[in-house]
């Protein structure tokens, strides 16, 4: 096992080992680690959940909350083994995929994660554009240019210092959840039927419509672009190359991302109660579209701060969401095909892929169009998912590539199943999407 790569061949060579770990405390090498849990949790926030979070609980209530809880716990397993691989080995999940892949399967594999990136970047792009257009007047074509000039923020903060990265994403992190413990306040739930909604319900499989809905939050929360991105950020941490330095390494980034998760269990939590208390036994149990979901808070929590700070953590979401794609398709591109472009052509190109066809849509159909791109994002998102997990658990139960440092059996006695689960789930959201009657 190659444990020192040559610095052309590191993940982000930019950034890579550029935060060093102090010597001395547990908390004060806590805080070293802090920080790429949170970029890849923006991802399970993203407006991309948005609009399957906002349909649960508008016609079901609190009922599918067990379905997010389900769902962030199987994300914080393989966040986990993302961090572990990125750690122990010295590659990020595509540079693992290169090396142990043929060619041909490995052009396949950055294909299907490249379409998954600009899918995901599009659902971000336009959550972000369709909250300026609610908040400011901004038309949609606009904002899909406006938000897309996060190439040069990251660009200016990762030259600078990529702690600066990590305290932005944190920083409207925080400004999401601040918005959203307002908006529960006003709204008032049912803090029973909450607790209720946390236990696993048999109906939720009996259901067809509701089994529909549980399948696309599952689909829209364990995104495959957070495992490439975990794997290769938590690098950026100035490790030993020693056993006992990577162990304490590979424990402090799963204390991380485990912290930064249940954030985003939280937030998306927040919205689905928020729907259920406010729209579902209203006569709105219909509602799933972002923007009727602002213009009828309003009226129905009898202030316009409801509406505003709806909008406000909507154009959080997006825009911290498209920091961290823009770094994942970076990594994809780097570690699949060993191509090293100036940062900011490598970020521009896998920014056009989202602008394009959101320019397209929102000039030939509107702000409506865009609510059915949003959905249609999620699923093409389902197809890649299994092609990062199952590679992903492979590599950290192989010992040969792990070494002593090889995922437990009980992890891996859990991932496997999640695995197998979520490429079932996912396959059968993508046949009712395109296939049912």
């Amino acid at each position: 096992m190659n444990w020192r790569q040559p610095s052309s061949a590191v993940s982000l060579p930019e950034v890579h080992g550029s935060i060093p770990v102090p010597t001395g405390s547990f908390w004060r090498k806590l805080f070293a680690f802090t920080g790429p849990g949170y970029l890849v949790a923006v991802g399970y926030m993203d407006p991309g959940n948005w609009a399957t979070d906002l349909a649960g609980g508008a016609k079901y209530g609190y009922t599918l909350l067990s379905v997010i809880m389900m769902s962030n716990l199987m994300a914080i397993l393989l966040q986990a083994l993302a961090a572990r691989l990125g750690i122990v080995s010295g590659r990020d999940l595509a540079q693992a995929c290169r090396d142990h892949y043929s060619r041909g399967t490995t052009i396949f594999l950055w294909v299907l994660c490249e379409i998954a990136i600009a899918a995901c970047d599009l659902a971000e792009v336009i959550g972000a554009a369709i909250a300026l257009n609610l908040l400011f007047g901004l038309p949609m074509i606009w904002g899909v240019c406006l938000t897309s000039g996060d190439v040069l923020l990251v660009l200016w903060l990762q030259n600078h210092r990529f702690r600066y990265v990590e305290a932005l994403v944190i920083l409207l992190i925080v400004g999401i959840a601040g918005s959203f413990a307002v908006e529960l306040a006003l709204a008032k739930p049912n803090l029973t039927g909450v607790f209720k909604g946390m236990l696993p319900s048999a109906g939720i499989v009996r259901n067809p419509d509701m089994l529909y809905i549980a399948v696309a939050i599952l689909g829209a929360t364990v995104m495959p672009h957070n495992l490439y991105l975990h794997s290769s950020i938590v690098q950026t941490r100035k490790y030993g190359d020693d056993h006992e330095s990577r162990r304490q390494a590979v424990a402090f980034a799963s204390i991380d991302s485990t912290v930064a998760l249940m954030s985003a269990l939280f937030l998306n939590g927040a919205i689905l109660v928020m729907a259920a208390a406010t729209f579902h036994g209203s006569g709105h149990e219909g509602v799933a579209d972002i923007s009727d979901a602002y213009l009828l808070l309003a009226p129905l929590l009898g202030t316009s701060l409801a509406s505003t700070l709806f909008a406000v953590a909507l154009l959080f979401s997006g825009q911290n969401a498209t920091l961290t794609g823009t770094l994942a398709g970076q990594i994809v591109m780097e570690g699949f095909l060993n191509i090293r472009l100036r940062p900011w052509l490598r970020r521009l190109i896998t920014r056009v892929f989202a602008i394009i066809p959101a320019l397209i849509t929102v000039a030939l159909y509107g702000e409506r169009g865009t609510g059915q791109l949003l959905i249609l994002s999620q699923v093409v998102l389902s197809v890649q998912l299994p092609f990062a997990v199952f590679p992903l658990v492979m590599f950290t139960g192989d010992r040969h590539k792990m070494g002593d440092l090889v995922a437990p059996k009980w992890m891996l006695a859990l991932a496997w199943p999640v695995a197998l689960i979520i490429a079932a789930l996912n396959a059968w959201l993508f046949w009712q999407t395109f296939f049912r009657s």
